[in-house]
């Protein structure tokens, strides 16, 4: 039977309706916050903080998931793969995303097509520490320590900013290290305290504490100016370094599809929660900037980092299955 043009129109009003109702009706059950790392490291620090008050804000419970593996590649891909309805959110580590497809030969999604970005939330530059034995106090004592010592850099995982940042200091200053491969930051960080490791890179707001009880010993930072909280630790540019910058940015994602409406409303709550007075001293404290942006600022912002690292790791011959 053919259909008329009255009904066409009112069966399309109806579609449209059910679709401003879910939207309107979003959230409407608990919310999965899944953190690709083991507990302890900076993405996990953030949502931790960011949970409850996005919890309230929502009016329904915000359940962070530690879903560790292959560099966070675990958990993107599971929030990649879901469905596109807002109730599951990613919070991680974008320039370790972004190395991502540079890095793995097989990757079982596409970060810049699968996933989209809410907002960039912090950006922590990354520390050069060692572990308090070590006879190094300046990058140019620990270049001469590595020709004559052997000495393990512990790596955050393989392909990761951390790792990429230490393979940029050893190519950039010609010191020469092992790479000793972990599952997350919490790992890397705990080996090097106990002495298994000897030097490593970190972003500062999970690695900082331990620098401030003595446990670690910091040569450097990795941001072109100094950083107040620890003014008297030279950056790396300024210990011969040219230019040399990296860090740690921590962005939230959901799956691509997700309705704009839903986007809009969690990038809203999000940046006047990290923007919080109180947040924001938090993270300061631990050497964190706040560093919010539009959906649309964050999916250029991420691809841009994505083609600077794939020289990187081009020039590295970094590969990884």
């Amino acid at each position: 039977m053919p259909i008329n043009r009255r009904e066409l129109i009112a069966a399309s009003l109806a579609l449209g309706t059910g679709a401003v109702s879910a939207q309107a009706s979003w959230p409407s059950k608990p919310i999965r916050l899944v953190v690709p790392y083991p507990p302890g490291g900076s993405s996990d620090i953030i949502a931790r903080a960011i949970a409850q008050p996005l919890s309230d804000a929502l009016k329904q419970p915000v359940i962070v998931d530690n879903k560790a593996g292959a560099n966070g590649n675990l958990g993107a891909d599971m929030v990649a793969k879901s469905a596109p309805d807002g109730y599951t959110l990613l919070l991680c580590d974008t320039g370790a995303l972004a190395i991502s497809p540079s890095v793995y030969t097989k990757l079982g999604f596409d970060p810049s097509k699968d996933l989209r970005g809410v907002t960039m939330l912090a950006y922590s530059p990354h520390l050069l520490v060692v572990h308090p034995s070590v006879p190094a106090n300046s990058l140019k004592e620990l270049v001469a320590l590595s020709h004559k010592s052997d000495l393990n850099f512990a790596v955050t995982a393989m392909g990761s900013a951390p790792h990429l940042a230490g393979v940029s200091v050893e190519r950039a200053s010609k010191a020469k290290w092992q790479y000793i491969p972990y599952k997350g930051g919490s790992q890397a960080v705990s080996d090097t305290i106990a002495g298994q490791t000897q030097i490593l890179m970190n972003g500062m707001l999970a690695t900082l504490p331990h620098v401030q009880s003595g446990k670690l010993k910091i040569l450097g930072v990795s941001k072109s100016t100094r950083m107040p909280l620890i003014g008297n630790v030279p950056t790396l540019a300024e210990q011969g370094l040219a230019n040399f910058e990296s860090g740690t940015w921590q962005g939230l994602l959901v799956a691509n599809g997700t309705p704009a409406a839903v986007i809009n409303r969690l990038n809203t709550e999000i940046i006047k929660i990290i923007r919080s007075p109180d947040i924001r001293a938090k993270l300061a404290g631990q050497g964190a900037e706040v560093v919010t942006m539009t959906p649309a600022q964050q999916d250029a912002f991420f691809n841009q980092e994505r083609s600077r690292w794939a020289k990187v790791v081009a020039d590295a011959n970094i590969k990884l299955d």
